[in-house]
């Protein structure tokens, strides 16, 4: 591998990492909405309004990727539902097992405000997140249903 080689494919995984990101920024907004609706708004368990919060910011969070992080590994409409399974899936159950258990020792254990504890538990699945993203929904040259 040529240095020019390594250059261009370190430019193009911060460039992903990047548009990653930005998903996932609005995506927080998201679940946090969400998060707001169902535990404030509803007044549902904290742990039920976590997990169902989490599912609507991993479905907002797969049609971005799908359209813009990884919109150059997808060949048009083919393979969709196999991609958005395999996101629920990985990313899906990372978020939602990841958040459920930190929020369960953050708010539950340690009596952190929710909005505050759901801030920190989406940060720590996020890198977990994009590598099961890259590696397994979106992988490279793979497509069909």
């Amino acid at each position: 591998m040529t240095i020019r080689n390594s250059t261009q494919r370190w430019t193009h995984l911060i460039r992903r990492l990047l548009k990653f990101h930005m998903v996932g920024a609005v995506g927080i907004g998201v679940q946090l909405c969400f998060l707001f609706l169902f535990k404030t708004v509803l007044h549902l368990n904290y742990l039920l309004a976590t997990a169902l919060a989490v599912e609507c910011a991993v479905v907002h969070n797969f049609l971005w990727h799908e359209h813009f992080t990884w919109a150059d590994r997808r060949e048009g409409r083919s393979g969709f539902l196999r991609r958005l399974t395999r996101f629920n899936f990985t990313t899906g159950m990372i978020s939602i097992v990841g958040n459920l258990l930190l929020m369960r020792l953050l708010v539950g254990s340690l009596h952190l405000q929710y909005m505050i504890a759901n801030l920190l538990t989406i940060g720590s699945c996020s890198l977990a997140n994009f590598w099961a993203s890259d590696k397994v929904v979106f992988q490279p040259g793979v497509s069909g249903d």
